[in-house]
């Protein structure tokens, strides 16, 4: 059976018929041409399908299409400015060699972009367990754990100052 689906990707409304049982992940690869997401297990345990609806990380590789109708999905292709200046996280991951052969980066990029939102000075500790759902085969996570703080760095001062009160 099938049905419609509409949502915003990156800013831009979307709608297509699908079937009721087609994955998030499915959806904005196949669909709309989106392979920066991953699909690294389909059991919800590497973190290479993350993606935000409506703000908060999914993974997108057990979501339905349909759970996502009507929100707002971010992918990593729309985490970066329109002119193509790289997000605070994705530059820190460039600068600091948090990726190898990148296949589970845009999942972890994703990941930690939503982990400084809740968190805007993580420790380390508090990094490692952030990614916990996250795997990555080749590093032996220190580098991305020091992309995630110089990330995190970033995003601080990218956002702007708070307005004294009078």
């Amino acid at each position: 059976m099938s049905c419609t689906v509409s949502m915003t990707v990156n800013g831009k409304t979307v709608s297509r018929e699908v079937e009721e049982r087609t994955l998030l992940v499915a959806f904005l690869r196949e669909h709309l041409g989106l392979t920066g997401t991953h699909v690294g297990c389909d059991t919800s345990q590497c973190g290479a399908c993350v993606v935000h609806v409506d703000g908060r990380s999914v993974k997108s590789c057990t979501t339905l299409a349909v759970q996502a109708n009507g929100t707002e999905v971010t992918t990593i292709e729309g985490l970066a400015a329109a002119d193509g200046t790289l997000h605070p996280m994705q530059a820190a991951f460039r600068e600091h060699h948090g990726l190898q052969c990148g296949f589970c980066t845009p999942g972890m990029v994703m990941s930690a972009v939503d982990l400084v939102r809740d968190n805007p000075n993580p420790t380390e500790a508090e990094i490692r367990e952030g990614l916990e759902g996250n795997i990555c085969r080749c590093t032996g996570y220190h580098n991305i754990v020091k992309a995630v703080k110089a990330g995190a760095e970033a995003m601080a001062g990218a956002q702007p100052a708070p307005v004294a009160a009078e």
